[in-house]
């Protein structure tokens, strides 16, 4: 789902951009790869609704008028940068991913730049899908200081995009030191959660979140959405919603949680809620899909607004060359546009990139609804390699057996 940073770095607690930490935002359409610079420090290109006594925004003018002040501030670019893809988490407008990259322009191109630059840079690559580049980045930053736990983790949930469940345990074995045992132990079972130990990975993180009643809501939330969705996956549908409504009850803005909350509803065909649930927060691409996916499954009469306004940002993203989106469209021509042939090519597009459940799904339902089996025969593969233990994949699995 796309997508923020890293919790486990911790003192001051961030949460992942992608789905196992997620990704959250991988969602969203990516910003353009070359951000455009403004003619001066006065033009204003566009004023984002923020609340006006937003600490976060204070905090961004703050780093802002710092770096216009002294522009070669590494330290300074990178705050800013982090504070930008922080909002992007908290509002999910990818837009703020391009304020971020225009912030690290000065070292952006440089072979070796400075570590906190360099682990910034993978961070906003792997937003785009340049998992390559990222990887590369992360991997230089922790040959050069083994001890850093933000590339650590990182490189933990880049490994788990990929399906790479070996590299990511051993990037959460790496980076365990340097956190809590709450975000420790969901590291781990995250991991478990995916190679056939859903059950034992479940029970880690409630009896880590019983000893650990000190943990950060921002701590809290990122588990309690990981525990979510493991019971989810393996049918304990009442955990599950448990366990996604005491997320909510931290009272955090969270695009991650309301999108995982969001397909839960769908799941139970409970479409109302959705609408309800997400009312005022179709900026968020990600969380737009999901409005228009309730819309269609309650005849709703927004439904038609919806399904335009997303079919506009798809366009645009095609139009800048931003493939990062496969995904959700491939979601939204099989589901709400009724075009399984397309959704079926977007969405091996996406699976040879990405590999999580989600990515999993939508190329099975896709292979289904367009009559073409033999299309989801990685995702098979993938089922049969990991062990993974999911309800839903199993059951899309066996008809597309049937379908043969």
């Amino acid at each position: 789902m796309p997508l923020r940073l890293p919790l486990f770095v911790i003192r001051r607690p961030l949460l992942p951009a992608l789905a196992f930490a997620p990704l959250l935002l991988l969602m969203c359409a990516a910003a353009p790869a070359a951000p455009y610079l403004p003619r001066s420090d006065d033009q204003v290109l566009e004023t984002l609704p923020v609340r006006p006594a937003d600490p976060r925004m204070a905090e961004v003018n703050a780093l802002r008028q710092a770096l216009r002040r002294q522009p070669g501030d590494a330290g300074t670019a990178v705050a800013l940068a982090r504070h930008y893809y922080e909002l992007v988490a908290a509002e999910g407008d990818p837009r703020y991913v391009g304020y971020a990259q225009a912030a690290l322009a000065p070292w952006w191109n440089l072979p070796q730049p400075p570590q906190r630059v360099r682990v910034m840079r993978a961070v906003l690559q792997q937003f785009n899908h340049r998992f390559k580049e990222a990887l590369a980045d992360l991997t230089a930053a922790v040959q050069a200081d083994p001890g850093d736990a933000e590339a650590w983790s990182w490189l933990a949930a880049i490994h788990m995009v990929q399906a790479d469940y070996a590299q990511a345990r051993t990037a959460c074995e790496r980076v365990a030191p340097y956190t809590s045992a709450l975000l420790a132990t969901a590291c781990s079972a995250t991991v478990d959660s995916v190679t056939g130990r859903a059950e034992a990975a479940a029970k880690a993180i409630r009896i880590a979140l019983r000893e650990q009643p000190q943990a950060s809501a921002p701590e809290r939330l990122w588990v309690l959405t990981r525990l979510g969705e493991i019971e989810e996956r393996r049918g304990a549908f009442e955990a599950a919603e448990a366990a996604y409504r005491a997320g909510l009850a931290l009272d955090l803005t969270d695009g991650y949680l309301l999108a995982a909350y969001a397909d839960f509803l769908l799941d139970r065909g409970r479409p109302q809620e959705v609408l309800t649930l997400l009312k005022d927060k179709s900026r968020s691409d990600v969380l737009l899909l999901r409005l228009a996916l309730a819309a269609k499954a309650a005849k709703a009469p927004s439904l038609a607004a919806y399904e335009r306004d997303m079919g506009s940002r798809f366009e645009a993203a095609r139009l800048r060359g931003d493939a990062t989106h496969e995904k959700e469209e491939a979601r939204f021509a099989l589901q709400v546009q009724g075009q399984p042939a397309r959704a079926l090519q977007l969405a091996q597009n996406n699976y040879a990139v990405q590999r999580e459940p989600a990515d999993a799904r939508i190329l099975l339902e896709a292979a289904i609804a367009a009559r073409q089996p033999a299309a989801a025969a990685p995702v098979l593969q993938w089922m049969a390699e990991s062990h993974i233990e999911s309800v839903v994949l199993q059951q899309l699995a066996a008809r597309l057996k049937e379908a043969r």
